[in-house]
């Protein structure tokens, strides 16, 4: 079979856009190409963008793959066909010699395309929207990243969702929870505020209480040398300058896992002993997941609460 042509023109949706180097390896130990990876975007399209719409991406790029270089990219307007939405957002700290960033919003599949096309493998979104001008919204969800340290892994990441979805719904949220699609879960919630500091303090508080509560499994405080043997419950992604993988991203990992959404129902069978090689997602099963489930991380305003504290 010969190979395909380095540069080809694909019509979707009504977008006319070149795409390249579609046999390009960009998983090697899985041997899943740049192509798949379009194809997975382009399937999981109508679960995904729901997630995406209103929030400006960072993309982390690999453009030989994912055993080579990457870098992130707010910036990422100017690669960016007409037709792709562009917003202007003022420059978050760490972005140094910057006023503004020009970034970019995915609204539709060709936007997936265009942006897997440059080996954006994996997506990251803040916890806010923009408005209909592009001027940021106070945020709209709560995140709570649970990372295990070294000697934890996924089960102890389950113990803690699980405390956490209590806390939460106690406190009138209706939590949902995923696979970062690494090593550990994110549980997030929809909320309501007006001050967009308010999800930051909240977390950091929910966080110091579980890791009083339980100060031999639970960290809340950020230094590396604190977490062996136990899960870091990372509050500060509720800054409104971070971001977070989105639902159903690719992750640039060996076997091209995706940070998959969860029934809690799984997470209690975590917690009870249930192998987590099983919590391992790739994207057949991912999309698998999705037509036997729909969208486990789905979060319409009627579940939007305010934000207590």
């Amino acid at each position: 079979m010969s190979p395909a042509p380095a540069r080809q023109r694909v019509a979707i949706e009504g977008r006319t856009l070149q795409v390249s180097n579609l046999d390009k390896v960009l998983f090697p130990e899985v041997g899943f190409t740049k192509a798949q990876v379009i194809e997975y975007y382009v399937h999981v399209a109508p679960v995904l963008l729901p997630h995406l719409a209103g929030r400006p991406v960072t993309f982390t790029r690999w453009p030989d793959g994912v055993e080579g270089q990457t870098f992130f990219e707010k910036n990422g307007a100017r690669h960016a066909p007409s037709w792709v939405r562009r917003v202007t957002i003022p420059s978050p700290g760490s972005s140094t010699g910057r006023e503004t960033l020009e970034m970019v919003v995915l609204e539709t599949v060709p936007d997936l395309v265009w942006s897997a096309n440059l080996a954006a493998l994996e997506l990251h979104v803040p916890q806010w929207r923009v408005d209909d001008d592009g001027a940021p919204l106070p945020p709209d969800l709560l995140v709570l990243d649970l990372d295990p340290g070294p000697g934890t892994g996924l089960v102890e990441c389950a113990t803690v969702a699980g405390r956490l979805r209590a806390r939460l719904v106690g406190d009138g949220l209706t939590p949902v929870v995923k696979t970062s699609g690494s090593k550990g879960m994110q549980v997030s919630a929809p909320v309501r505020v007006d001050d967009r500091d308010h999800p930051s303090r909240y977390a950091r508080a929910l966080a110091q209480e579980l890791a009083a509560e339980t100060p031999e499994d639970v960290v809340w405080r950020m230094e590396k040398v604190l977490r062996p043997g136990k899960v870091f419950v990372d509050w500060s992604q509720n800054n409104p300058a971070k971001t977070t993988v989105a639902p159903y991203s690719l992750r640039a990992r060996p076997l091209a896992t995706v940070s998959t959404p969860l029934r809690w129902d799984e997470v209690d069978d975590l917690r009870a002993g249930a192998d987590p090689a099983g919590f391992r997602f790739g994207t057949d099963e991912v999309l698998a997941r999705v037509e036997e489930f729909g969208d486990l991380y789905a979060c319409d305003d009627g579940t939007r609460a305010p934000l207590p504290g």
